[in-house]
């Protein structure tokens, strides 16, 4: 798939149907992420994929109401690093940026794998910290819900929610966020 379509198919939808995740499948998307850009090669991220059932609900139950659609994962990635694993100049701190890359990689090569990815910040972040035993140094960015897109809309979705589903939402024009040789309030 090349690269114009792989970023059109890609979207964080709602509907998803169960999938099997396999280690192997967890590797291929592990490679695609550690080829991310950072900081003087640092590669602050970190990632947990959770698959094992048990530990699945021990995750859904950390998710904020309208998160409720995400209980349908086949897997959760768990992203988190910290600043020291990373270039600090001066005020700019990037384990957040480079990480932030990182996890578009993994968006991206689900989608190429068919594979739904729709990152979150609707969860209980320290109860998530707990579940995963991640140490209290670590900053926990986010979750991404990984499945297979469904064939149908679920039914627990918001209304609004199932509105969106099967279109993509608006984006900005590019004329709304580019500027030329420097920033003009508009």
């Amino acid at each position: 798939m090349n690269f114009s379509k792989l970023i059109q198919k890609r979207r964080s939808l709602r509907s998803l149907a169960p999938v099997n995740i396999t280690r192997e499948m967890v590797f291929e998307m592990a490679s695609a992420i550690r080829l991310a850009p950072s900081c003087f090669n640092n590669q602050p991220w970190r990632f947990v994929f959770v698959t094992d059932p048990k530990k699945l609900q021990e995750l859904f139950a950390t998710l904020s109401p309208g998160n409720d659609w995400a209980k349908k994962a086949s897997a959760i990635a768990a992203i988190f690093s910290k600043k020291e694993f990373d270039c600090v100049l001066k005020e700019r701190e990037y384990f957040q940026f480079d990480t932030g890359m990182a996890t578009a990689f993994l968006l991206l090569k689900a989608t190429e794998m068919g594979l739904v990815a729709h990152p979150i910040a609707g969860f209980d972040y320290e109860a998530v910290k707990m579940a995963l035993r991640l140490p209290d140094e670590m900053s926990l960015i986010a979750l991404v819900i990984i499945g297979r897109k469904s064939e149908t809309i679920d039914a627990s979705l918001s209304e609004k929610q199932k509105a969106m589903e099967p279109i993509r939402p608006e984006r900005l024009a590019p004329e709304k966020f580019v500027w030329f040789d420097e920033y003009v309030e508009s």
